[in-house]
């Protein structure tokens, strides 16, 4: 769900302030209210670690696990490589193979990692802030669609700078 396709320096910058990830992510907690009762929050880290927490917040989820997968380095996509898994404890509290989980994530762009989660729990309800075309077949809920050739610069990674006008070569 947090792999890339692109490079940073390739195709649309999308960048994302705190104070509109953080609305984004209520936007998506307010999408889900009513969707559960959800028994458990499980972050794909590490993108999904910020919107679990307010998404949990927001929705009174006191449950929370994380599912641990590497699957890129900022600009190119690798292998999955799942680091860690959902707890045996949190598993379980998912009626059949998931059931009354929620997955939350920060982006779903190839959709690999969400299928790759989705796969370990095929019943859990998966949710991501913001979603490429490519990989939205693979989230139930999300907030804001992007072109699969933007980048989105979130806030964890980026700092203030001066940023020059599009017409004179700003991104």
């Amino acid at each position: 769900m947090s792999e890339t396709t692109a490079s940073p320096h390739v195709g649309k910058a999308f960048p994302v302030s705190w104070d509109q990830f953080h609305r984004d992510c209520r936007a998506l907690a307010w999408r889900l209210d009513g969707l559960g009762p959800f028994r458990a929050l499980i972050a794909v880290t590490r993108g999904g670690l910020v919107p679990a927490a307010i998404v949990a917040r927001e929705l009174g989820i006191r449950v929370i696990d994380a599912v641990n997968i590497a699957s890129y380095d900022h600009t190119t996509q690798k292998d999955l490589t799942v680091l860690k898994g959902v707890s045996d404890t949190v598993a379980a509290l998912g009626e059949g193979v998931g059931r009354g989980l929620l997955i939350v994530d920060d982006l779903v762009d190839t959709g690999k990692t969400a299928k790759l989660v989705r796969d370990m729990l095929p019943e859990a309800h998966v949710a991501a802030v913001y979603a490429k075309p490519v990989g939205k077949p693979m989230v139930d809920t999300f907030i804001t669609e992007v072109s699969q050739d933007t980048w989105i610069f979130f806030p964890w990674d980026t700092g203030l700078s001066f940023q020059p006008p599009l017409r004179e070569g700003g991104a």
